[in-house]
């Protein structure tokens, strides 16, 4: 009698049982469910030569699918990426005005991701990337609560009071936004910097927000998502979440198919063996080769989130050096204080580096 195995993939997953279409290809990282659900409504889905246009189909994952005739791999565990967004790129896959995408940048190692929500072209900061896009679902959805943090700068002058009345939500435009809180960081000359958190995430929900309060956004960056904080992770730049991370965070909306393993020991290569080795004496300094670095991966600080512009209550914007304060050597030394001898080796006299003057004499030395 022959043994029958279950088909799995690469990762060591199980897909005997089968799964619907959309949630299949959600997984693999296609698009969210949703989406999926329209792309077999326009006919832009086969399974092993058949145009699905229901779906309602269930597969295995060894049939051959093709989403616009290019095949589709299994899906892997879930992984989530931080990427730093600059301003100017389009959240998605294909622009029909020919702009650039955040997808055009993308490490060629990266597989299959979707973001979780999106960032309009001029907002920049934190965006999370996922290769599973059930988990992305959930992350989008409000009442999974996960609060999203923005730093803003605006056009105009407010008080603290008027932003408290986000609070309580506003209706804009015939549009109704839930409770924003909004802190004023400080005001400038024509511009104020406000920390705004929300977490229903609607499409240019903070700036619809402070404009109904008379300001105009012209800097939006999105610091924080959940848990996740943009922190010196610089523009372009891309990060990888630790599994460990991923499951203490979200591991209930993850498929238990496609949940990571966190303490699974990656493949390293064998140690190169040795040969006549001598021993490094104590003081022998190890002289260590530059790492080369990831343009991509360069971190660039809070940078991100300083107004670079001139000060106009100062002279023309210019930078006044710092005056020394008093007691203060320019040198940044000790402190110099006013009573005689201060600043002397041992606070001594002139004339000697010890109290009392000159050096006394030890007298003729006695040969042994």
């Amino acid at each position: 009698m022959t043994e029958r195995h279950e088909p799995q993939d690469v990762s060591g997953q199980s897909f005997a049982d089968g799964e619907r279409i959309a949630k299949y290809l959600a997984s693999a990282g296609v698009a969210s469910r949703r989406d999926v659900e329209r792309l077999i409504t326009d006919g832009r889905v086969s399974v092993d030569g058949k145009v699905l246009d229901t779906p309602a189909f269930k597969v295995t994952g060894r049939e051959k699918i093709l989403v616009d005739g290019k095949p589709i791999a299994r899906p892997e565990r879930a992984r989530l990426w931080r990427y730093h967004k600059p301003e100017g790129l389009v959240t998605t896959n294909k622009d029909p005005e020919g702009r650039p995408t955040i997808f055009g940048g993308m490490p060629q190692d990266m597989p299959r991701v979707v973001t979780v929500g999106r960032l309009d072209l001029n907002t920049e900061g934190l965006l999370l990337l996922t290769n599973d896009g059930e988990l992305a679902r959930a992350l989008e959805l409000p009442s999974t609560g996960l609060q999203r943090t923005y730093r803003a700068r605006a056009y105009g002058r407010i008080e603290q009071k008027e932003l408290d009345k986000l609070r309580e939500g506003i209706v804009h435009e015939g549009i109704e936004y839930k409770s924003i809180i909004a802190r004023l960081d400080r005001q400038t000359a024509s511009n104020c910097w406000i920390d705004v958190t929300l977490t229903e995430g609607k499409n240019r929900e903070v700036r619809r927000a402070l404009e109904s309060l008379g300001l105009k956004v012209n800097r939006l960056i999105r610091v924080s998502y959940g848990p996740f904080k943009l922190d010196d992770l610089g523009p372009g730049a891309i990060e990888e979440v630790e599994a460990a991370e991923i499951l203490a965070e979200f591991g209930n909306y993850i498929s238990d198919k496609r949940k990571p393993k966190p303490f699974a020991r990656k493949a390293s290569p064998p140690r190169a063996k040795v040969s006549h080795a001598k021993p490094i004496h104590a003081k022998q300094v190890l002289k260590v080769a530059p790492v080369e670095r990831d343009p991509r991966a360069v971190r660039k600080g809070l940078d991100a989130f300083v107004d670079k512009r001139p000060d106009k209550r100062g002279s023309g914007g210019a930078k006044r050096a710092r005056p020394t304060a008093p007691g203060v050597r320019p040198t940044g030394g000790r402190p110099i204080s006013g009573r005689p001898g201060a600043g002397r080796p041992f606070g001594g006299k002139p004339g000697g580096s010890r109290p009392g003057g000159a050096k006394p004499s030890r007298g003729p030395r006695t040969p042994r």
